[in-house]
């Protein structure tokens, strides 16, 4: 049996072990990517950020042209097409796998088209029967489809983000399960372009990661725009005939029924570890299968790391790239490395009202027991927002409350996801309220919206 040997291995050729594997050829070590999905790019590109993104904002885009009135426009009729829809977002996802693919190739480290599992804690047997030997290895073999013990779901021929992502028409009814990121931000394209939506999520609220107060106004925008909503349920069973899926399930105490031509299975993804023989390695993992890391993204067996969403703690691609990239400088043993700073976190929900977060938030300050102030501000009392009629959400700031460093801030509103990086740059030089409020905010904008409850907090600290 054919045996090759390196230096540093990554399995997987997503966001983790592309950077992992970059890293670690710059710094010397002669390094492989093993990958044997049928296309090459990871799930950000091919199946995740990229293509829901481009779909989320041509609804937006239609969704706006809709509201024309609202302007004093006269657009008769807008419509989406679903056939051009889906060729121009095929046509950018190829563009940016073509790319990636170009880099996987022509960069110094090895390219490996197979799927690897472990035969112990330095060897890898592929499928094709090679066997490959490498001093330190990275996991980076992200995540997959999960399908929960709800009665009769296994059965059914549901559709996952996918196949949602993939669509080339309109559905006439869609029943979406779950109320997190995916099911969210899919849930209201679908509605967007002309589907009819019913979304269950089992919480007692969408998007149940984040703060009751920001995932009720998002919720809130969904109600307003035609979505059937229904939270804190009880799923009892789901059952699919010739006429399409019924869904049977328990709110506020009573029994439900909603019929759809389609189902689509957004309740949550996993580990995609169960194929790699971890066991054999003596890598350890959570009952989820989840990788257990330590700050050095080392696991239990310390020349093997793991990045990404196949170990946590947050499914990011940015991350993920600065997990992978740790890994890599540690097995070439690059002295005083400093951990992933998670006290950084940054997160988007690519709704609209977009939802993004920043920091350390309230509920984990309050679990600590520690002091700090916050202060908030609406978009519907703000003179940019007003006129865009972006009316839902807020932006909230908290800090510390005797200096006024700040710890975190929560935006739920127009872009969102662009306006709480005004606080990534402050955040990583450990800046004041008063800091921000020394720097200039032009009017009328919307990140102008992020002086009020900075003021608001100085007044507290001054006053």
């Amino acid at each position: 049996m054919k045996t090759r040997s390196f230096d540093f291995v990554a399995i997987g050729g997503g966001s983790a072990g592309f950077n992992a594997a970059r890293v670690a050829t710059d710094l010397g070590l002669k390094t492989a990517i093993i990958d044997g999905g049928p296309e090459l790019g990871g799930l950000c590109i091919l199946r995740g950020c990229m293509p829901s993104k481009t779909l989320l904002y041509m609804a937006d885009v239609l969704h706006l042209a809709r509201k024309a009135r609202t302007f004093g426009l006269r657009i008769p009729h807008a419509r989406a097409d679903m056939k051009a829809i889906h060729a121009r977002k095929r046509k950018i996802i190829a563009e940016f796998a073509d790319y990636r693919l170009r880099a996987l190739e022509q960069t110094k480290f090895h390219l490996i088209r197979a799927h690897a599992r472990f035969v112990d804690a330095h060897t890898l047997e592929l499928d094709h029967g090679e066997r490959i030997r490498a001093k330190h290895i990275l996991i980076g073999t992200g995540s997959k489809i999960s399908v929960p013990p709800v009665p009769g779901l296994a059965d059914v021929p549901f559709w996952t983000s996918d196949d949602v992502l993939d669509l080339d028409f309109i559905p006439k009814s869609v029943i979406v399960l779950g109320g997190g990121i995916v099911a969210c931000e899919l849930a209201q394209f679908l509605n967007r372009i002309g589907t009819r939506v019913t979304l269950v999520q089992r919480s007692s609220h969408i998007l149940r990661d984040h703060s009751p107060e920001a995932s009720t106004v998002v919720q809130r925008a969904f109600v307003d725009e035609g979505i059937e909503l229904f939270a804190g349920t009880q799923l009892q069973h789901v059952r699919h005939d010739r006429r399409g899926f019924e869904v049977e399930f328990v709110h506020d105490g009573k029994v439900m029924r909603r019929r759809a031509a389609h189902l689509f299975n957004a309740l949550g993804r996993e580990p995609n570890t169960a194929p790699l023989n971890l066991a054999s390695a003596g890598v350890a993992t959570r009952a989820n299968g989840q990788i257990i890391t330590n700050r050095l993204q080392q696991t239990r067996v310390p020349h093997i790391y793991a990045a990404g969403d196949c170990s946590g703690p947050a499914e990011i691609v940015h991350i993920a790239i600065q997990q992978a990239e740790l890994a890599a400088r540690h097995a070439a043993g690059v002295k005083r490395l400093k951990p992933v700073d998670y006290s950084l976190l940054l997160n988007v929900v690519f709704t609209d009202p977009q939802l993004a977060t920043i920091g350390v938030l309230e509920r984990e300050l309050d679990e600590k027991g520690t002091a700090y102030l916050t202060a908030s501000y609406p978009f519907n009392d703000h003179g940019k927002s007003i006129l865009m009629d972006a009316n839902y959400g807020y932006v909230k700031v908290i800090a510390e409350p005797r200096r006024g460093r700040i710890l975190g801030a929560e935006i739920v509103g127009k872009d969102a996801g662009e306006l709480i990086h005004a606080f990534s740059g402050p955040l990583a030089m450990k800046a004041t309220v008063f800091d921000l409020l020394r720097a200039p905010w032009y009017h009328p904008t919307l990140a102008e919206i992020v002086t009020y409850p900075l003021e608001e907090i100085a007044e507290k600290i001054t006053g």
